[in-house]
This record gives structure tokens, C-alpha cells and sequence, in this order.
């Protein structure tokens, strides 16, 4: 029997209500509540009681998924928002040296500010992004927070509280409209942020509406969601859980196939009598669960965490998707894992498990370019290289064209890698240059100078 649980929220203000950091001493406590200034925070209690273990912390890997430490600023910038802090100045003015800091952080890498968001009769569509033909993102203005936030997250500029970092829909609906123009559009994913935190009836607000005939070319609804992990009450014993799962029932009985997306990060996660229950529960309405994850050192850099999270996924019916590299925002170089190590981690988990466990993709790059896999690491023509695929690309000719980027050891992302065999550019580069009115990533200043 599953008992009901309040949700309650811990941001910075409430670190000192949260007895386990007890355990931390003062001036350890003291530097997450700094680097909280500049990166966002925020936990639960289901978080801190049942899948931190306090025995292990700081290094329990939960408790690095979701509390901010120092080391995840770089020094400058974990000693500029100190020294703010410890000089006394007042708010406003701390908040304007974290938001120097934050825009040094890279808040919106792959374009998704600039190349990814639509035009619609001459103007922009907010909260939308359409980057691959097949599939449209959408940001609904509610659901722009999570029940509690990763450390690593890509979208981290989304919850700082600055306006013109922050992506979502405004009240319009236009987004629906660009959806009835936009006829290619088979799939769309809802997005955050997490659209699992919103209520029963915002949530409706958004997806209702496409189970009308008028929109029979959406054929997949995807959301994407962190809360079975961070909150798994909300399809059990929260006062609208049942509700959910019958609006669950009522799309997938429309005909569309409803994919829940998602985020597991570690096996822990779904090692809870609660979590279990709330992916029975979500599996009984016909909706699929697929997840994905980056590879995050010191949280599952480890290809046997990977194998067993996998195993443990199938198990309990869900299909593993994705294997992502960590992308090239907010504390990337606290929690970045080389290209090659990335390789051997994905190649040395998924050699030991059966082919029911195969479906997850990887290494990718979520790019400017596209979703770059890392196929594998070869040497040709006495040249060592890494074997580079397009699983999804702004181009889908370009999609499974094999490439080839010169070995790096150093590299942690595409914009880190050279052409193999001497080449000037990959085979993309110009087409992307013209596609995007601008030099590709990797040829600009700030590419050159990370890649060394």
C-alpha cells in the first residue's frame, strides 16, 4: 500500500530547513547556497527522503543530481558571486553579477533561441521550436518549472528567473495554428521545464485540442517528464492521479500513440515501491514510456550503472531510447565525459545486455546541426577516427551519412572535432551555413578557442 505524500519544495531560502545537510559542515553548506545564486535550485522532500542516501553524501549520486556545489561554477565565477555575497551588497546587485555569470554560461546552445524557433504569418511563434521536419516542440507557459531541478540540465536558463533566457507559449493558442498550417508535423513533444507539473486542466488546455479531427496529421504526442522520478505521487495517490490516467486512456483511445519521455538519470530512480507502481499505472492506460539520459560524470559515468538501469527499464516495461552527451551548457565542464569515454561507456553497457535492451541510441549530440551519433572508433587508412552518424538532422538527407572526425581525446563535443582525412569541413557545413545565415559552430572564435 502506497501512502499519500505532500509535496514540498525546497529552493535556496530553505536549505537550513533540511535536516540531512546537517551532516554537511558549515562551509560546505555555505558553497552550495553561493553557487545556488547563479545555477538553479530546487528539491523535494520525496528527493530528499527516499532516493538520497545521507551515508554517502557528497558523493552520492542522487545527491550530485540535484544539489549544486561549487565546483559546478567554474573559479572565477564561483569567486566572483562569493565575493558579492560575502561583501554584503544588496540583493539586486547580487543578482546582477550571477546574471553576468549566467550569460558567460552559454544558457541556449544549439541554436534553440535563433534556429530552431518558427515563423508564422511574419511572425515569431513563441514557445515553439521546430528544428527536424517530423517533429515540433512546445513549451506550455505552465509547465516551465520541475518538481525539482537536475544539476546538469541543458535548460537550466529556463528557471533563473530572466526574462529574455526563458522559453514558453504565451496565451495566443498561435502555436496551434502554426500546427493546423504545418501538415509535415506528425509528432509533438510538450516540453520543458516539465509539463507533468502542471494540474489536470492546463494540461488539457494544451493537448485536448489536437485529439480533434482537424489535427488527424499529429500522430505521436510526446511529453517530456522527470516527475516519475522526482515525483512518481502524481499519477498515484495525488488528489488529480486518477484523472490523469483516464486523460491518458482518452488519447490513446483517440487514436494518437502517447509516448511518456522519460528522464532517468540512474537506476535508484526507479528502485522505489512508488515509482514502480506509477509506471504500472501510467503502462495500463496504452501509453509507451521510453527514456533517455545524458552521460554524467560522477552520477553515471559507469557502463554498469547503464547496463543494470537498462535491464531494469525492460523489466518493468519501459523502452530505453536514448543515451545522450552531455551538452555544452551550465556546469558542462564539472559534469562533461570525453567523446571516447562516452563510446566505451555506451559500447561496454550495451554489450551485456540482451537485444530487448538495444533500442537505446547513442552516443548523440544534440547539435546545431542535428542529433550526432557516435558510431563507433576506428582506424582507416592508418588514420584513428571517430565514426560520426546523423540520427535526426535539419536536412533529413542528411540523416545516416556516414562521417568521419579526426580522434581527440580531449573532445567533449561536436564543435571539438576536425574533419578526418584532411578535410576542411564536414560534408554538412555549407548547407548549414546557409540554412542558418551564420558560420557553423565550429568554425566560430568561441569554437576554435574551446577545442584549444
Amino acid at each position: 500500500m502506497i501512502e499519500t505524500k505532500q509535496l514540498r519544495f525546497f529552493g535556496m531560502r530553505d536549505l537550513d530547513k533540511i535536516e540531512q545537510l546537517k551532516k554537511l559542515g558549515e562551509e560546505e553548506l555555505f558553497s552550495i547556497k553561493v553557487a545556488a545564486h547563479v545555477l538553479p535550485f530546487r528539491t523535494n522532500n520525496y528527493v530528499v527522503e527516499e532516493l538520497i542516501n545521507w551515508d554517502n553524501v557528497p558523493d552520492d549520486p542522487m545527491f550530485k543530481l540535484t544539489f549544486v556545489n561549487k565546483n559546478m561554477l567554474l573559479p572565477e565565477h564561483y569567486d566572483k558571486i562569493y565575493r558579492a555575497i560575502k561583501s554584503g551588497l544588496p540583493k539586486d546587485k547580487i543578482s546582477a553579477v550571477a546574471n553576468e555569470i549566467r550569460y558567460d554560461l552559454n544558457p541556449h546552445p544549439a541554436g534553440q533561441l535563433t534556429a530552431n524557433v518558427p515563423l508564422f504569418e511574419g511572425e515569431v511563434v513563441r514557445g515553439i521550436q521546430h528544428k527536424y521536419r517530423e517533429t515540433a516542440l512546445i513549451f506550455p507557459s505552465g509547465g516551465q518549472t520541475c518538481h525539482a531541478y537536475c544539476t546538469f540540465c541543458f535548460r537550466w536558463a529556463q528557471f533563473v528567473g530572466m526574462n529574455d533566457l526563458k522559453f514558453a507559449t504565451d496565451e495566443s493558442k498561435r502555436f496551434q495554428k502554426y500546427l493546423k498550417a504545418h501538415k509535415e508535423i506528425t509528432d509533438v513533444l510538450f516540453t520543458g521545464g516539465d509539463p507533468m507539473i502542471m494540474g489536470i486542466k492546463k494540461l488539457k488546455a494544451y493537448i485536448e485540442p489536437l485529439l480533434s479531427p482537424e489535427f488527424d496529421h499529429i500522430k505521436n504526442i510526446r511529453i517530456g517528464t522527470k516527475s516519475i522520478s522526482y515525483w512518481p505521487y502524481k499519477y498515484v495517490t495525488d488528489k488529480e492521479s486518477d484523472d490523469l490516467l483516464r486523460f491518458f486512456e482518452k488519447i490513446v483511445s483517440s487514436g494518437k500513440h502517447l509516448a511518456i519521455m522519460a528522464h532517468f538519470n540512474h537506476w535508484v530512480e526507479l528502485s522505489t515501491d512508488v515509482a514502480q507502481e506509477a509506471i504500472r499505472r501510467i503502462r495500463n492506460t496504452g501509453a509507451e514510456i521510453r527514456s533517455q539520459s545524458p552521460l554524467i560524470k560522477f552520477i553515471n559515468d559507469d557502463s554498469e550503472i547503464w547496463a543494470k538501469m537498462w535491464r531494469e527499464q525492460v523489466k518493468l516495461g519501459i523502452i530505453p531510447y536514448y543515451f545522450f552527451v552531455e551538452r555544452d551548457t551550465g556546469a558542462k565542464h564539472y559534469f562533461a565525459v570525453p567523446l571516447f569515454k562516452a563510446f566505451n561507456i555506451y559500447r561496454n553497457a550495451y554489450k551485456q545486455v540482451s537485444g530487448l535492451m538495444r533500442t537505446v541510441r547513442g552516443p548523440s549530440m544534440s547539435a546545431t546541426p542535428g542529433k550526432v551519433a557516435i558510431e563507433g572508433i576506428a582506424e582507416i587508412y592508418g588514420e584513428k577516427v571517430f565514426v560520426l552518424n546523423f540520427l535526426q538532422a535539419r536536412n533529413p538527407a542528411w540523416v545516416k551519412r556516414p562521417f568521419f572526425a579526426a580522434f581527440d581525446e580531449t573532445a567533449t563535443w561536436l564543435d571539438d572535432l576536425t574533419p578526418a582525412f584532411g578535410a576542411d569541413k564536414f560534408f554538412y557545413e555549407d548547407e548549414l551555413e546557409k540554412m542558418l545565415g551564420y558560420k557553423s559552430e565550429r568554425t566560430t572564435p568561441e569554437a576554435v578557442h574551446r577545442a584549444g
